[in-house]
């Protein structure tokens, strides 16, 4: 299903300005996205309970017996592209933002709907109202995949719209979904979500706070061509793209992991934290787009020359995390 085509044009550093924001008391949906503070407040909630497959430490996990196959397939000498940073591309946010709101936040129906860039999973989506201030930021200010992410963070729920629109009092997507951040559960068998996979996208993302913190403790969401994704999935990944089944294909919800030896103790403090939660958590396949795309939230304070340096990571310093059994087209 999805494709994402925003990503497949952009060539440089994919950058935009941080939108993630607190919501005020206004009942009219219309809350102005203001900067939280230098420690987001998404940031102080707990993501998920610490035994759910998002939070799981795969530093000892074993490799799978197709690694090679994989990683040669991808293609063993690309290198990371860190499509997160700051400031604007081209006059238009590219990335995927987010914004925070308390529980007085207005709730908005969403309608779903084809339109000439994707279809009508309605489906297989969660059903609206959601809370969404009506000026959330869209990704990519509604060109390709449209992502609109809403946290809230006094009932620890979040919010995610696929191919999304803001049109009169609501939102028109291609697909939603809602994901209670403290429990473990996960989309009905054969879902898709607002990423491909069935997974949630917000807990995936490389996020600036965090960096202020100094550790992730998650998986990072990236992206490779649909020529080279299995036709299958692996928990906690849901849903499946049409493809084939080779031995050398990485199936959704699969990880790559930065293997232990890997020195990156050169890269700056920023950049370590990112490398050493790639040796800790891995990288996790959760959509389409471009080869090795690694995502993140916008912020300010990223520093784009120190951000590019991560494309000198190539991934032959990776081996895939033991797969497991791969759920196929039914």
């Amino acid at each position: 299903m999805k494709t994402s085509i925003f990503n497949l044009v952009v060539f440089g550093l994919a950058i935009n300005f941080i939108t993630a924001c607190s919501s005020d008391d206004s009942d009219n949906g219309n809350d102005n996205p203001n900067p939280t503070g230098e420690i987001d407040n998404v940031e102080n909630i707990q993501i998920f309970p610490a035994t759910h497959p998002l939070n799981m430490d795969i530093s000892n996990s074993p490799v799978d017996a197709n690694s090679d196959l994989i990683i040669n397939n991808i293609g063993a000498s690309k290198g990371l592209f860190p499509d997160f940073g700051s400031g604007e591309w081209e006059g238009s946010p590219i990335g995927i933002p987010y914004v925070s709101v308390d529980g007085s936040q207005l709730k908005v129906p969403i309608t779903f709907r084809a339109n000439n860039y994707d279809g009508d999973y309605g489906g297989e989506s969660d059903q609206g109202p959601f809370p969404i201030p009506l000026n959330a930021p869209i990704e990519g200010n509604g060109a390709g995949d449209s992502h609109v992410i809403s946290i809230d963070v006094e009932n620890s729920m979040l919010y995610e719209l696929y191919n999304a629109s803001q049109v009169g009092d609501g939102f028109e997507a291609s697909s939603a979904a809602v994901f209670n951040l403290n429990k473990i559960e996960f989309r009905p068998d054969g879902w898709t979500s607002a990423d491909a996979a069935g997974l949630p996208i917000f807990p995936l993302l490389v996020r600036y706070p965090e960096i202020e913190k100094g550790i992730i403790d998650h998986p990072i969401r990236f992206t490779i061509v649909r020529n080279k994704i299995h036709e299958g999935y692996v928990h906690p990944a849901r849903h499946l793209v049409s493809g084939n089944t080779s031995d050398e294909l990485l199936p959704f919800g699969g990880r790559l992991r930065l293997k232990e030896d890997y020195d990156i103790s050169g890269f700056s403090e920023t950049n370590q934290i990112i490398l050493t939660a790639m040796k800790t958590y891995g990288l996790m396949l959760a959509d389409v787009g471009s080869d090795m795309f690694i995502t993140g939230a916008p912020h300010e304070k990223w520093d784009n020359d120190d951000l590019k340096k991560l494309k000198e990571v190539s991934l032959d310093n990776f081996e895939v995390i033991e797969l497991g059994d791969i759920t196929l087209k039914k």
